[in-house]
């Protein structure tokens, strides 16, 4: 996986197993999406599929002109196509699912769940594909029980890390009203609620952990890697990868899979750096 890039200004993530690409959320410009797919390897024709978790702006803007010379399948729920399809110039090539029920993509499969925030029908992903399985959520108000249970037994996570309570608090810049959706139950989740759900649902398999959607004004990287990084040692996963995806630029690749669980594991026990590894 590759986050090309996360925060109020778009969100995408490059997500490949074997010969299938993903790209989950289209919300940079489409220029900024080639340009970043570009960066990291990726042949933007090259995509098998788009995956979208709701209709915002900051998740889906870039969709329209990047299909408008590519037919590349949208997979999203009857009501993020409703939301989306009537602005559309492009002919898209839509795939709809329900939420809450497994579908084939090549050789993965993908589950799309229930989340709450304030779109149409939001979803968080799970992918498998043989042993290995990756969880997506963005934009949540709160964290569900249905969360918790569809998340479990990941190798790697990307979870929104909106903001840190204090400098929510602190905040000039926004009236109150707007710091209270941010923090209710159909807003975002904070660097406490992100860390608490990842120990929860976080087991040995876990590797690594990829924070999104960072606040530019009521967060910052440190303090999200140090608060999740501290409840993921509490709750005995002080080896997980943690770090921050941003709005300017492309993470780098992760690896994660049963194929690397014999490197993790030399990793552990001191025969391996982590730039060997990584």
């Amino acid at each position: 996986m590759a986050v090309l890039g996360s925060g109020s200004g778009g969100n995408a993530t490059i997500l490949e197993c074997g010969k299938t690409r993903l790209l989950l959320d289209a919300g940079l410009s489409a220029k900024q999406l080639t340009v970043r797919m570009e960066d990291i390897g990726v042949d933007p024709d090259s995509l098998t599929g788009v995956l979208l978790t709701h209709e915002h702006s900051d998740h889906a803007r870039g969709l329209d002109v990047l299909l408008r010379k590519r037919k590349i399948p949208v997979y999203a729920n009857a009501m993020t196509k409703e939301a989306l399809q009537w602005g559309m110039k492009s002919d898209v090539p839509w795939k709809v699912f329900h939420t809450g029920q497994d579908f084939q993509l090549d050789e993965l499969t993908v589950h799309p769940f229930p989340i709450p925030h304030d779109a149409a029908e939001p979803v968080g992903f799970t992918v498998r594909g043989g042993t290995t399985k990756f969880g997506l959520v963005t934009d949540v108000g709160y964290v569900t029980q249905a969360m918790r249970m569809h998340l479990r037994e990941t190798q790697a996570l990307f979870v929104e890390a909106n903001y840190d309570e204090e400098l929510l608090e602190a905040d000039t810049r926004r009236p109150w009203s707007t710091k209270q959706r941010i923090a209710s139950r159909h807003g975002h989740l904070s660097n406490t609620q992100a860390g608490e759900l990842i120990a929860d649902v976080g087991c040995e398999r876990l590797a690594h952990v990829v924070l999104g959607h960072l606040s530019g004004d009521c967060n910052c990287p440190e303090v999200a890697s140090k608060t999740v990084s501290g409840l993921l040692a509490d709750g005995g996963l002080s080896e997980v990868q943690v770090l921050c995806a941003n709005q300017q630029e492309p993470t780098d690749w992760l690896e994660f899979g049963e194929s690397n669980r014999g490197a993790i594991l030399e990793k552990l026990s001191g025969n391996l750096s982590q730039e060997e590894l990584f």
